[in-house]
Parts: C-alpha cells; sequence; structure tokens
C-alpha cells in the first residue's frame, strides 16, 4: 500500500490524517506559515535524515575563512621585510586574509609612524594580489591592518 498515490488536493485535517494511517505513514507539515498549511505523507524519520542530510551537504559547501598572520616590529629591516612580504603574497595566492600587524615592545611605541609607514608600504607591494580590508589602526601595542585576497 505505501506506494499507492493519493490524488493531490485539499483535504481537510481529518481526512488527510485518516489516508497516512491507512498508509501507515506519518503526515509531515511541510510549510506551517502558507495558508493553507502544506502538508505531505511520507516516513517521518526518512523525512528528517534528509533534512539532516541536506544541511549536512550545504555545510561542506561553505568556505571556511583562513587568516594568517605576519608581525613586524617597528623597525623592521628590508631583507626582513621582503622575506615576510614574500610570505604574505603566498598567502594570499592561497586564498586566505592577511593580517599584517606592528608589535610595539616597551618605549618603542613612539615609533608609531614607522610602523603605519611599514604597513601601507606592504599594503601598497601586495596590492595586486590583495586588497586592503581595513588601514593600519592602533589597538593597545599593536598596529593592525587587514588585507583580503583578490578573487580570481
Amino acid at each position: 500500500m505505501v506506494g499507492e498515490n493519493i490524488e493531490i488536493g485539499v483535504y481537510t485535517t481529518a481526512n488527510a490524517l485518516a489516508i497516512a494511517e491507512e498508509q501507515e505513514l506519518d503526515l509531515v507539515e511541510i510549510s506551517p506559515n502558507a495558508e493553507p498549511p502544506v502538508c505531505k505523507i511520507m516516513d517521518y524519520k526518512k523525512f528528517v535524515y534528509e533534512q539532516k542530510k541536506r544541511e549536512k551537504v550545504l555545510k561542506a559547501k561553505a568556505s571556511k575563512v583562513v587568516i594568517k598572520e605576519i608581525r613586524f616590529g617597528p623597525n623592521t629591516d628590508d631583507h626582513d621585510y621582503d622575506f615576510k612580504k614574500k610570505h604574505g603574497e603566498k598567502f594570499l595566492k592561497e586564498g586566505a586574509k592577511l593580517k599584517a600587524y606592528v608589535f610595539f615592545k616597551g618605549r618603542s611605541i613612539i615609533y608609531k609612524d614607522q610602523g603605519e609607514i611599514l604597513l601601507l608600504r606592504l599594503a601598497q607591494e601586495l596590492e595586486e594580489f590583495g586588497k586592503v580590508e581595513s588601514m593600519p589602526k592602533l589597538e593597545g601595542k599593536r598596529m593592525t591592518m587587514f588585507i583580503a585576497p583578490k578573487k580570481k
């Protein structure tokens, strides 16, 4: 009896429940907000299983944002800067967001302007791989800037 087709139409609750009981299935409310509410006669456990399966597929398709960090000092020399810039370039090519920050130790906070210049220089040189998401801003003892990868 399970494979038996029922004529599609508008039924009263009592009729729908009777038909569902007759087929030994459940009356499942698909869209309660519709006028009148939409119900379907099916196996409820199968319905829940398929719903969980759909949610799992959607979750797997969702992209996860990876954030990679690069740390500078306010007086980072050119060789170290170039080395870290290459890493930043690689991270952006891989599709990860880049968080570049200058950490000020002790009294080095007096070199805030040098830290900002360093981050702006990095943003300018990595312009072809990513775009600046937030300009450098000082938060406590670190000046932080985010660079998002460009879409392919």
